[in-house]
């Protein structure tokens, strides 16, 4: 028989416990949502499993140190992104620049379910396709395709003010359309290069 938590306090006592059912409630719960959130930030289905298998596996082992006033959807996904800070540090350092990116997306995984994240991706796919035609080529040159402002510059012959204005004027549009979750959905939409010259929009 399926055993089913109605609250957070009595699934982290259970786990506590070492109840397995307890386990097997958070696993189901929340594998397919954390593995989901873990691709986000790698973009590597093989290596998203194994930081969401690392993090059930820790939860598992540390269960007695579990604190009961835990809110445990903030936690797993919590330990997701620490144990992919952690993945990702041993290939290259974190820029605090795109550190603060990942957490603005970690806070929209948090606080949104799969289907309200893929309508902020749509409406923001949406608004990116209906932006004028020169500010999208230019925002897109900077966004997906990772560009400074002076490349787009001389790739596109004008000046840096009028790219830094058109990029301005894109985010003004989208900001408009779904507020500061922009940051994170663009960091979802098109990694790190997205989140070239964020700070100076």
């Amino acid at each position: 028989m399926k055993v089913v938590y109605l609250n957070d306090i009595d699934l982290i006592a259970a786990l506590k416990k070492g109840d397995t059912n307890a386990y097997n409630f958070l696993v189901n719960t929340y594998h397919k949502k954390l593995c989901v959130y873990a691709f986000s930030l790698t973009n590597d289905n093989d290596l998203a499993e194994d930081i969401v298998q690392n993090v059930f596996m820790n939860i598992w082992k540390s269960k007695r140190k579990l604190k009961e006033d835990f809110v445990v959807k903030s936690y797993v996904y919590k330990s997701v992104y620490n144990e992919f800070i952690d993945q990702y540090r041993k290939n290259k350092a974190v820029l605090s620049l795109e550190k603060k990116h990942i957490e603005a997306l970690t806070y929209i995984v948090e606080e949104e379910d799969e289907k309200s994240i893929e309508r902020l991706v749509a409406i923001v796919k949406n608004e990116i396709e209906n932006l004028p035609p020169k500010c999208k080529e230019i925002f897109l040159l900077s966004k997906e395709e990772g560009l400074t402002n002076i490349e787009i510059a001389e790739y596109l012959n004008v000046s840096i003010k009028s790219v830094e204005a058109h990029i301005t004027k894109a985010f003004a549009i989208l900001r408009s359309s779904i507020g500061d979750k922009i940051e994170g959905i663009l960091f979802l939409l098109f990694g790190k290069k997205g989140v070239v010259n964020l700070s100076n929009n």
